[in-house]
């Protein structure tokens, strides 16, 4: 059994997947638009002219992959409740990530070595999704 997070952007979701693919080196995989699905959408659940945009698509960041789509396009996605870790060996490589994130987004708790991390810091990027990046340290086993 897998879990996998499914990320719904409201119609920023080509926008999303760009930016992850520039700052954490995702790739992207099965991508399909709302006007290539073999059947149509139920009528009034998307937009008139959103056949372009992103009924399902997968990447990945790592080894982890992440779903997302431009859900029903109404314009306001909403990341409430939860935030996606990703963990880095190295701490250069985790604040390029952060900074990158960050950019027009809003830092919610600084980069800095913790208890339990070399480094960590939690981040909103531009369209809203909740990021913790972390270095985290090897603690000892109970």
């Amino acid at each position: 059994m897998q879990v996998h997070s499914y990320l719904f952007f409201e119609g920023r979701c080509e926008e999303a997947m760009a930016f992850y693919e520039k700052t954490l080196g995702a790739k992207r995989g099965m991508l399909m638009r709302y006007g290539e699905s073999p059947e149509s959408c139920p009528e009034g659940m998307i937009p008139p002219g959103s056949e372009n945009k992103i009924m399902h698509a997968e990447f990945t960041i790592g080894d982890t992959m992440v779903m997302a789509s431009d859900g029903m396009v109404s314009g306001k996605p909403k990341f409430d409740g939860f935030s996606l870790s990703v963990d880095f060996s190295d701490v250069a490589a985790a604040e390029k990530a952060f900074h990158a994130l960050a950019d027009g987004g809003e830092v919610g708790m600084k980069l800095d070595e913790t208890f339990y991390a070399k480094i960590f810091g939690m981040v909103k990027d531009r369209f809203g999704m909740n990021w913790m990046v972390i270095v985290p340290k090897e603690m000892p086993k109970v």
